[in-house]
């Protein structure tokens, strides 16, 4: 069995323009100084890292793993969550998550999908120069709009939605492959890919490419009352990433799942600072030790009421109480015969 790396922490809802927010060396420091071993780093930030040239230098890329080394720390993973969404993108929200774009491509959903796709791309060429082994995404979203059948969807269009998604993700999962990295894909509302059903649809949509794989956060299935533990149980042999987040659902006679177009604050389902909401840690760090799960606990840090750095200081200490160091021996070793085949065949009656 594995021991869970960790506690590493997911930056992007950290950054700012004050120190110590406002740059890699400085908030590497900070994380460290709240007692994490590992940080996450969004890549759409450029105060944290240029994409493009940690993909295309590998000097470069030496020079951020060696800020984060300085401060103690290691990379966990990449993420690309802001231009995975980019990947595929509905006509009805192209103004919406036009800013999840350059200015350059804005009012231009061809050249931004380009302009994503090639992120992607440089994505898993950074990681490989980075030594990392896996990377986390969204992956957009054509259907989102139908999530709800009413009117009724027509005969063929999931599998056509689908077969398209797959279509434009899978030159990137092959250039993930490539370069030795395996894509984990944000399970998460807004995409196509949003539960077990979806992610096996897209599975099957890429022809089960080996290097499509998730990303573990149980606070969005909390909010969409799906069993986040035997999600675990089915799909264990996927799971390569896991973020750490809260979340609790108190649905009301006047509110419940869709929320009422209502602020977080106000909502039956919330994200919550770890240890705040409903998620059952303990059953989780037990089932993904008893998986062997072969990365970091990483924190992502969302709550409509607490302060960020109360939640990550907080953090930081959950989720080192949470891993399981796992045992080398069973707990009745002391209690054992040994390997004998004459005694194994005495008990059998076969003697």
């Amino acid at each position: 069995m594995k021991t869970i790396k960790g506690p590493a922490i997911f930056l992007a809802q950290f950054m700012g323009d004050k120190p110590p927010f406002n740059n890699l060396k400085n908030i590497c420091q900070w994380a460290a100084s709240l007692g994490y071993k590992g940080v996450q780093i969004p890549t759409w930030d450029t105060r944290l890292i240029d994409l493009q040239k940690a993909a295309e230098s590998k000097t470069y890329a030496d020079e951020i793993k060696g800020i984060v080394q300085e401060a103690g720390l290691e990379i966990t993973e990449l993420s690309t969550h802001l231009q995975g969404q980019l990947v595929a993108v509905h006509p009805a929200y192209d103004v919406l998550f036009d800013n999840f774009a350059p200015p350059a491509y804005r009012n231009n959903p061809k050249a931004r999908t380009e302009w994503a796709v090639n992120q992607l791309k440089y994505a898993a060429r950074a990681s490989q120069h980075l030594g990392l082994t896996a990377h986390a995404t969204f992956s957009g979203a054509l259907l989102w709009h139908t999530v709800y059948p009413w009117p009724q969807r027509p005969a063929g269009l999931v599998k056509a939605g689908f077969q398209e998604l797959a279509k434009r993700w899978l030159p990137i999962l092959n250039e993930f492959d490539r370069c030795g990295v395996d894509l984990c894909y944000e399970i998460h509302p807004g995409e196509d890919l949003h539960d077990g059903i979806t992610y096996e649809r897209f599975l099957e949509a890429t022809g089960h490419h080996p290097r499509a794989c998730l990303l573990y956060d149980p606070s969005h299935f909390v909010l969409q009352c799906l069993d986040y533990l035997e999600y675990i149980d089915i799909y264990h042999e996927k799971i390569k990433m896991f973020h750490v987040k809260d979340a609790e659902f108190n649905p009301t006679g006047r509110s419940g799942v869709y929320g009422g177009y209502q602020d977080w604050i106000d909502r039956p389902g919330r994200f919550r600072s770890l240890g705040d909401g409903q998620v059952n840690f303990k059953a989780i760090f037990s089932k993904l030790a008893q998986y062997d799960f072969p990365g970091w606990a990483v924190l992502e840090w969302e709550c409509c009421l607490k302060h960020p750095e109360d939640g990550a200081r907080e953090g930081a200490e959950f989720i080192r109480r949470h891993i399981i160091r796992v045992t080398e021996k069973a707990f009745d070793d002391f209690a054992g015969a040994g390997a004998n085949e004459q005694l194994n065949k005495k008990v059998l009656g076969l003697d």
